[in-house]
């Protein structure tokens, strides 16, 4: 059964954080569980966010939940194991509201990276808000 693969070992990184206010906008409030508080993104074409797991796994979804009118049209999921280069894991298609949505991941590999790029964001300037970031699947040893 798929569960959370983020955990406090997990690390995280983000493209860029609004006018480099990581108190009021930083990586870590995709992960508090709070609805009232969000990464977000500097302006920017290819905004994206990367999570390096303590052990290797296998992605079965991505649960995200954008501030509407600052999504992305379109995301990519990628993965690496160890050092190596990252691979197209798949490719999904958001909404543009404000309501959690899941998007599951068929037969990706064994991976203990993975980065999602946000492109083709709805915001003019390319802004991406995100309120909440999960990602599901299984420890693989």
């Amino acid at each position: 059964m798929a569960s959370s693969l983020i955990c406090s070992e997990t690390q995280s990184r983000v493209s860029s954080v609004l006018n480099r206010d990581v108190k009021q906008y930083g990586k870590k409030f995709m992960f508090d569980c709070n609805e009232e508080t969000c990464w977000s993104s500097d302006q920017g074409d290819c905004q994206w966010v990367s999570l390096e797991f303590p052990q290797t796994v296998k992605v079965s979804e991505v649960k995200l939940q954008f501030q509407g009118g600052f999504s992305a049209k379109t995301c990519r999921l990628e993965g690496r194991l160890k050092d190596g280069d990252f691979l197209g894991l798949s490719q999904f298609y958001p909404e543009d509201n404000n309501c959690l949505q899941s998007f599951p991941i068929q037969e990706a590999p064994t991976v203990d990276k993975v980065k999602i790029l946000f492109e083709n964001s709805a915001d003019f300037f390319g802004r991406i808000i995100v309120y909440s970031l999960d990602i599901l699947g299984e420890r693989t040893s």
